[in-house]
C-alpha cells in the first residue's frame, strides 16, 4: 500500500501592520478633521449638541439619585463609549472622501448598514464602562472602607491630604488606564472599519488592536490629544463637547484611513 505523503499547509503571508507614521502625523489627522467639520457644520455640530445634552442629563441624573460618588468614573467612562456615538461623524467623513453628497439622514442611517456589528461593539464598550465604574467603587472601598462618600466638595481634600488618598489615586489611575487602553485599542479603528469594509466585529476589533500596537508612537500621541481635548471639555462644564466631539470623530476617520488602509 502506497503511503500518502505528508503535506504541510503553507503559512499565510506576513502582513506588515506598521505604517511608520511619525508621531506628529496625529496633528495632521486633527487638521483634516477640522476641515471636515467646516463642511456642512450643522451636521457635525448636531452630534456635538446631542452628546452635550446626553452628558448633561447623566450628570444631573447622578446628582438627583444621589449617585454623585460615581461621577468621576462615569465621566472617564465617557471616553470608553464615545466612539460608538461618533458613527454618524465617521460616515460624514467617509462620504466626503468619496465626494458624495452628505445629509443628516445619511449619517443617522449609517449604523443600520453594518447589520448589528457596530451595535455588538457598542454593547462591549458599554459593559467595559459599567465594569470600570464598579471597579472604581471597589477601589474606594478597599482604601477607605465603608465610609460614606463625603461629596464632591470634600473628596479632593480627602484624596490629596493623606497617604491613603494618594495611594488610591495611583491605583485607581492605573486600573482606569488599563480599561481606557483596552477600549481605545479595540474601538479606534474597528468602528470606522465596519463602515468601510465587509468584516465582522471580532475581526475589526482584532485588527484594530494589532494596528494600535504596531503603530504605538503615533497612537500614543493621538490618545494624548483625545484625553487633552476631553479634559478641556470638562473645564468648560462640558460645553466644549459641542466642538470637540465632532472634531475628534472626523479626525478618527482620517486616522483610520492613514493607518488601516
Amino acid at each position: 500500500m502506497s503511503k500518502i505523503p505528508e503535506t504541510v499547509p503553507p503559512l499565510p503571508p506576513a502582513v506588515d501592520l506598521n505604517r511608520r507614521s511619525p508621531s506628529a502625523t496625529a496633528f495632521t489627522w486633527l487638521r483634516a478633521g477640522w476641515d471636515d467639520l467646516k463642511i456642512k457644520p450643522a451636521i457635525s455640530l448636531s452630534y456635538g449638541i446631542g452628546v452635550f445634552l446626553i452628558s448633561l442629563a447623566v450628570v444631573v441624573g447622578l446628582f438627583a439619585f444621589g449617585w454623585d460618588y460615581i461621577l468621576l468614573p462615569a465621566l472617564a467612562g465617557f471616553m470608553v463609549v464615545g466612539p460608538i456615538l461618533a458613527v454618524g461623524l465617521y460616515e460624514k467623513s467617509r462620504r466626503l472622501a468619496h465626494e458624495r453628497s452628505t445629509y443628516l439622514r445619511d449619517t443617522i442611517r449609517a449604523e443600520a448598514r453594518t447589520g448589528g456589528q457596530i451595535l455588538f461593539i457598542g454593547v462591549i464598550l458599554c459593559l467595559l464602562m459599567l465594569l470600570w465604574m464598579r471597579a472604581a467603587v471597589i477601589v474606594y472601598a478597599l482604601f477607605f472602607g465603608l465610609r460614606p462618600f463625603p461629596g464632591l466638595d470634600h473628596v479632593a481634600q480627602m484624596l490629596v491630604t493623606s497617604p491613603i488618598g494618594w495611594s488610591m489615586l495611583v491605583v485607581g489611575s492605573l486600573i482606569g488606564g488599563l480599561f481606557a487602553a483596552f477600549s481605545f485599542a479595540i474601538s479606534t479603528f474597528s468602528i470606522p472599519m465596519l463602515l468601510d469594509k465587509r468584516v465582522d466585529a471580532f475581526t475589526a476589533m482584532g485588527t484594530s488592536m494589532a494596528l494600535v500596537w504596531n503603530n504605538l508612537p503615533v497612537m500614543l500621541v493621538w490618545g494624548a490629544i483625545v484625553v487633552g481635548l476631553f479634559l478641556l471639555s470638562l473645564a468648560t462644564c462640558l460645553l466644549g463637547l459641542i466642538i470637540v466631539f465632532p472634531l475628534l470623530g472626523h479626525a478618527t476617520w482620517h486616522a483610520y484611513r492613514a493607518i488601516a488602509q
